[in-house]
């Protein structure tokens, strides 16, 4: 995880945005956004909130509800290169009150250099498997973008070896020790350490298909960047529904239900979708082996990780799109936009996929062949790991 061999990795994006922010409601309800993100800070004055909020009347900001920092939140890899950025963002959020810090080195340093932002969550580092249980009591919302990063020429595929391993070790102790918590699987791929995790999680008796997300918020975040650029829109305004998966053609970006209504050509629509599904290998290309996409993916699983957050304070009004157990299709999980509230998945919303395009209805049936095998790859590793050893 810490080591440059395990490091953490992934891949999503975006601008900030006074929708699109960390605390974002998402354009999906623009009308009841809220500013209890430590990206508006409440110390700013009515005349500053209002220029950064145009379509907001000044007199809404007095009846927002101080954010009460009373979350525990675990990240599971939080020295490695998306684990760290996403441990700063993280810090930030006004409703956490104590942030613990897991790796199997190197986390020490990080959580040091943390405790020393000015902002209300207490940073504790737990270093390798015997500290792991300590990491993870009482824990509200577990982050794990543990694993191996993407190199050029590597897919997702690549890594399900190393990564599934990781990812199964480290629920079996997330179901042992706060099995009651929401779980931001991060690592890939995402395709199957989801199915990965529910499995594990099934075996241990204390799976809630309502508190397990792949994380597929820089799919959307990715989506709404590129489409602003494209025809010259505001950002704040642009909301691109992704659904499917998190892998290349499994990701499929809802272009015809973009807000605000905006039309494409046929060559836009093509050329904009696959950007969407490469946009990581974009990243690990552009890095040249250094990296993969590590601080788009911070910045869209912190937005995720506040999203979650405020849903567990009450906000009614929260919605994302996730990798998430789900009938919407004959698949066992997909990618939609979910409502976020106190118990995790409060709905998972399926209005946008009425009515789509044909590109996307064919694209639709195209990603579903991929998508399944994927999650059938990751609940047949937890079954075969089950298996007693023949001798």
């Amino acid at each position: 995880m810490a080591s440059p061999a395990i490091s953490m990795t992934m891949t999503t994006t975006t601008t900030l945005s006074a929708k699109s922010t960390l605390a974002t409601k998402s354009s999906f309800t623009p009308s009841s956004l809220s500013l209890s993100s430590s990206f508006f800070p409440r110390t700013l004055s009515l005349s500053s909130r209002s220029a950064l909020l145009p379509k907001l009347k000044s007199s809404s900001f007095s009846r927002l509800p101080a954010p009460s920092a009373s979350y525990k939140v675990a990240i599971l890899g939080a020295a490695g290169g998306i684990g760290q950025p996403l441990s700063l963002l993280i810090k930030m959020s006004p409703l956490i009150s104590s942030l613990n810090l897991y790796d199997i080195a190197n986390v020490k340093g990080v959580a040091a250099d943390l405790s020393h932002c000015n902002t209300p969550s207490t940073v504790s580092s737990f270093t390798g498997p015997a500290e792991l249980a300590s990491c993870l009591k009482d824990v509200d919302v577990v982050v794990i973008p543990a694993g191996v990063p993407r190199k050029p020429g590597m897919t997702r595929d690549d890594l399900f070896n190393i990564n599934a391993n990781i990812v199964k070790s480290l629920i079996e102790a997330v179901a042992d020790n706060c099995p009651n918590a929401l779980i931001h699987i991060i690592s890939n791929p995402v395709n199957s350490t989801v199915p990965i995790a529910a499995e594990v999680l099934k075996q241990k008796g204390v799976f809630d298909p309502r508190k397990l997300f792949g994380v597929t918020t820089l799919d959307v975040v990715r989506a709404n960047t590129f489409v602003a650029q494209k025809k010259n829109l505001n950002l704040i305004d642009v909301d691109v529904p992704v659904v499917g998966g998190h892998a290349g053609i499994t990701i499929l970006p809802l272009l015809s239900k973009t807000k605000p209504f905006t039309k494409f050509t046929d060559q836009e629509i093509e050329e904009l979708t696959v950007r969407i599904q490469n946009a990581g290998t974009e990243v690990v290309e552009a890095k040249a082996g250094a990296g993969s996409a590590t601080l788009s993916m911070a910045y869209a699983s912190a937005r995720f990780v506040e999203s979650s957050l405020r849903g567990l304070d009450g906000d009614k009004e929260v919605y994302e799109c996730a990798f998430v157990a789900s009938e919407m299709t004959d698949l066992p999980f997909f990618a939609s936009r979910v409502r976020m509230g106190r118990s995790g998945v409060e709905r998972v919303v399926g209005e946008e996929m009425e009515g789509v395009s044909e590109f996307e209805r064919k694209g639709l049936e195209r990603l579903k062949e991929e998508l399944r095998g994927s999650i059938e790859k990751g609940v047949e590793f937890v079954r075969k790991s089950a298996e007693p050893a023949r001798v």
